[in-house]
């Protein structure tokens, strides 16, 4: 069980270094800036520029639906708002605003809807099933690189017609491009990945452009907005989208999601007895996960938060790590409880660019507790698991885990 810390002083944690969410339980942290301090400044350091930061769920919803003194467009994550701006800007769903946005989302929703996505939760399911009771047979696993590495990318390079020689790849470019397994990896290479990343779905696009399919790069090409096609850039940059949020957040959520369960045994109890819906499950799960720190926005007009002064061309970053452990929202917030509800967390984000992919998310990770509660009777850890270093993703790169067959569920999946 999680152990409770002093909270660090303010003035001693940097949010812009991705060391220190590795190194530091930031939960107190959180709670100090929603009672004292709700529009918080993280000064610069290191050459790098300040920013404001945001805490508590009710402001971070507002600012959320305010595009009007707000914008995603020179910036969404810390990595792209420090560094100047994002190529990407106006053409990449997550970081374009206004009318384009709106048109692009609609292109984008009709392969992610829930209607058009009923199919591919049947392959997410027969996956699941068959990673999770692989492992169970085995006896154990490191659960972060054999299941969780498998399940969402398998899922969305199916969407998007990546080959299956080519999925190993894209796996070590995503856990490069924006968060790192070890502290060997810095901002260079995070970078190289993010550009490897795109230059790959360059060769796609072209590859598609020649000989189309019935995957989502074919429909992009075949795409327009007010009458003219969509670019190889925009088709690319919302590969890039796709494919990072696609792996990245469901992924850790996956990892968070059995390392909870494995050291709260009374939660999974409530689980493996059905006393808790598994959709709700789901929402408690990710809220505890928050895989996705923050988002962030440009000011584009002055304006005021709780007393403070936000001017044009200043960072503002919304942090759903507090956010969804926020006292005013959440009873009893500090604890993990399947059968949470209401539970309006900010995992997915809110507003207009609340996640496109958020229901097929939903579909893997319910996918993965349904397989967890019927072919195992519990699990356990057997090793450190080791974080990731990133200020922006937050989650695990190994989870050694050991099962207990549930011998009466793994013979009724034969029949």
């Amino acid at each position: 069980m999680t152990v409770s810390t002093p909270a660090p002083a303010p003035a001693t944690v940097d949010l812009g270094d991705p060391h220190t969410f590795a190194d530091h339980d930031l939960d107190g942290f959180w709670r100090t800036l929603r009672d004292t301090a709700p529009v918080y400044w993280n000064p610069p350091v290191g050459g790098r520029r300040g920013f404001w930061v945001v805490s508590r769920y009710d402001d971070i919803m507002a600012t959320y639906r305010d595009n009007v003194n707000f914008t995603s467009e020179r910036g969404n994550v810390l990595v792209t708002l420090l560094g100047g701006g994002d190529a990407g800007a106006g053409r990449m769903l997550a970081v374009t605003d206004g009318h384009r946005h709106h048109a692009l989302r609609k292109i984008l929703q009709r392969v992610l809807s829930p209607r058009v996505l009923n199919e591919v939760a049947q392959t997410v399911r027969v996956n699941t099933r068959q990673l999770i009771r692989e492992a169970v047979e085995s006896g154990g696993c490191d659960f972060a690189e054999r299941i969780a590495s498998r399940i969402p990318m398998t899922t969305i390079s199916n969407l998007l017609g990546v080959p299956e020689q080519d999925r190993d790849f894209l796996l070590s470019l995503t856990k490069t491009a924006l968060s790192a397994d070890d502290e060997d990896v810095d901002e260079v290479d995070s970078e190289m990945a993010r550009n490897e990343i795109l230059m790959y779905f360059m060769d796609l696009v072209e590859e598609r452009r020649e000989s189309p399919g019935d995957d989502v790069i074919s429909m992009l090409i075949g795409s327009a907005i007010d009458g003219v096609p969509l670019s190889d850039e925009d088709v690319v940059l919302n590969c890039y989208s796709l494919i990072i949020g696609g792996d990245e957040t469901s992924r850790l959520t996956m990892i968070d999601c059995v390392h909870t369960l494995a050291d709260r045994p009374g939660q999974w109890r409530r689980l493996k007895r059905g006393e808790v819906d598994v959709e709700t499950a789901v929402d408690e799960v990710l809220r505890w996960a928050s895989p996705t720190m923050h988002f962030g926005r440009s000011v584009v007009h002055e304006s005021e938060m709780h007393g403070v002064r936000l001017r044009p061309g200043e960072i503002v970053t919304l942090w759903h790590a507090s956010g969804n452990r926020d006292e005013r929202v959440f009873a009893r917030p500090g604890e993990f409880d399947l059968g949470r509800t209401p539970n309006k967390h900010l995992a997915f984000g809110y507003g207009p660019h609340f996640c496109v992919g958020s229901y097929l998310a939903k579909v893997e990770i319910s996918e993965l507790l349904l397989a967890l509660r019927d072919f195992t009777t519990g699990f356990e850890q057997t090793d450190e698991a080791l974080r990731i270093r990133s200020n922006f993703l937050t989650g695990f790169s190994t989870l050694p885990v050991r099962f207990r067959p549930d011998h009466r569920g793994l013979q009724e999946a034969d029949r």
